[in-house]
């Protein structure tokens, strides 16, 4: 019975942590996807702000996070301040593109963000999963 137990636990934590419910510090990892957001690598991000002049990256860590280091072009919006009003402020048309960023794949902020994008009805929302981790790991620059 023990053993069961245990295979139950796990099942449940796995469809949590897909449901993306852990989303946030509540567990380590993030979702691998956010539904409705197209998920981009830091290559993937070089090319979308190369072919796409009117992108608006959006970095949802806290200020003091920002303030170390953050991807040429982006605007500090944390994702405790992101609502469909303070989106509407940058992003002027619900067609514009934006991409939305955080320290990594154990941050969950740009997926808060990228939800508050969603449900307000932006239609091309790019999600960077592995975020300034990742940026920096492939040796992107970072404006200071």
């Amino acid at each position: 019975m023990h053993k069961l137990m245990k295979a139950a636990a796990l099942v449940t934590t796995a469809f949590l942590m897909n449901s993306g419910v852990y989303a946030n510090s509540e567990h380590p990892l993030t979702p691998e996807f956010v539904d409705g957001t197209t998920r981009v690598s830091a290559e993937e991000v070089v090319a979308l702000v190369e072919k796409t002049p009117n992108l608006v990256i959006i970095d949802s860590r806290k200020a003091s996070d920002f303030k170390k280091g953050f991807i040429e072009g982006a605007i500090s919006m944390p994702n405790t301040d992101t609502t469909p009003d303070s989106l509407a402020k940058v992003v002027k048309s619900k067609t514009t593109p934006v991409l939305f960023y955080c320290n990594g794949v154990r941050c969950g902020r740009s997926v808060d963000s990228s939800k508050v994008a969603m449900a307000a009805g932006y239609k091309k929302v790019y999600w960077f999963r592995g975020g300034i981790e990742e940026w920096e790991s492939k040796g992107l620059p970072l404006v200071h």
